[in-house]
């Protein structure tokens, strides 16, 4: 590891597994201090311990903005700072039809989805901004930039995401604050529930199932100083999806049988 965050501290939301896990392992071995966040206290404590002293946990419902503006306040007061936030904590939403879709889910998922990010930028922000600037980098999806139906809660909120980010990017920007997103694609998590390998020989041009690593390798790039002229922008992490489907070979066409032999 080359030390990207040496110095750094941050704070890592939805931290107790997969892309928040993996982002907040590499941290670490880029030599931040960070915070890990989660409403898994089991799972956020077990990932913190691992991580030893660099790392603590606090169990944070990112819908509750007293409690995010705690976490923020926790990594001041634990390591001195708060220089990259991660927005990373999300929930999924119904599969059913719009017709059949009561709705019944709107709220939650906006609040976690949506509002959690609005806050945690917010807390993040004020402390950038009277400390010399920082990086944010908001998870959102590739279902918020492709078409297509079900699920429509969670597309919305991550679709709002990508909005978000990007007004706030050109908000915040005189304070050397810079705001991006990462957009991941069929990537295994604890809210991926559908065919992963199918859709992926279907719609990936590439065909490698990708991992929360590698979210959290695009995540360290947005939050390090690789990317001190980029703010604003959405960066997918999808094998290809948002570019088009694969390219599948068209099969040859068979000869013609006519039958009989032409020697006679």
């Amino acid at each position: 590891m080359s030390g990207e965050l040496a110095g750094k501290v941050a704070v890592v939301t939805g931290a107790a597994s997969g892309i928040g896990r993996a982002t907040a392992d590499l941290f670490v071995a880029e030599g931040a201090k960070v915070v890990l966040a989660d409403v898994d206290v089991e799972g956020g404590e077990a990932a913190a311990a691992a991580l030893g002293p660099s790392a603590c946990f606090q169990r944070t419902d990112v819908a509750d903005a007293e409690q995010v503006q705690r976490l923020a306040d926790v990594a001041v007061t634990t390591f001195g700072g708060l220089d990259v936030m991660f927005n990373n904590a999300g929930v999924p939403s119904s599969f059913r039809r719009f017709l059949d879709n009561d709705l019944r889910d709107l709220d939650r998922v906006m609040a976690v989805n949506l509002y959690g990010v609005m806050v945690g930028t917010r807390c993040a922000a004020r402390h950038m901004a009277d400390h010399g600037g920082g990086a944010i980098v908001n998870t959102t999806s590739i279902g918020a930039l492709t078409g297509g139906a079900a699920p429509l809660v969670y597309r919305v909120s991550k679709a709002a995401v990508i909005q978000f980010t990007r007004s706030v990017a050109a908000d915040l920007a005189e304070y050397e604050i810079r705001v991006n997103c990462v957009a991941p694609g069929h990537i295994p998590t604890g809210i991926t529930n559908y065919d992963l390998d199918a859709v992926i020989r279907s719609s990936q041009p590439l065909q490698r199932r990708g991992t929360p690593a590698d979210v959290a390798d695009a995540v360290l790039f947005l939050a390090s100083r690789r990317a001190a002229q980029i703010t604003g922008i959405v960066m997918p992490v999808d094998g290809g999806t948002t570019a088009g489907p694969p390219v599948r070979q068209p099969t040859a066409p068979k000869a013609p049988d006519d039958g009989g032999d032409d020697a006679g």
